[in-house]
């Protein structure tokens, strides 16, 4: 209820109130500087560099960066399409990218790109 408020409307003046005093100087006054604090020297650069590439496809905790340990072993791979149907692949693992894995099937001797978002299961044949 709006009774329990009663600031809560409350008109904004539409005139400025008057404006602060500004305090006078005369010129025996002492005018104070407080010294300024000297700039921090800029860290220099670390000894340590960060390897070229993306640390999802380099690092074997996830799936893209361990799967590209396992380029050039024959795999099937098992991928969800939509909610309910399963599909294998069987091929050599070529490339494994962040977003996609290019097989190449033995038979036809082509190449599969898939996504790999979409992979529930790989086996890899050693």
């Amino acid at each position: 209820m709006i009774s329990n408020y009663p600031n809560y409307f409350r008109t904004m003046p539409m005139t400025p109130g008057p404006e602060p005093e500004m305090p006078e100087f005369d010129s025996n006054d002492e005018i104070r500087q407080t010294p300024m604090p000297s700039p921090t020297p800029m860290p220099s650069p670390s000894p340590f560099e960060m390897a070229p590439g993306s640390p999802v496809q380099q690092d074997i905790n996830y799936t893209q960066g361990y799967l590209r340990t396992q380029i050039g072993k024959r795999v099937r791979v098992t991928y969800l399409l939509g909610t309910s149907t399963l599909q294998d692949r069987t091929g050599v693992l070529e490339n494994v990218g962040i977003s996609y894995i290019i097989i190449r099937n033995e038979e036809t001797n082509t190449k599969e790109l898939s996504d790999i978002y979409s992979i529930k299961f790989v086996v890899i044949f050693d």
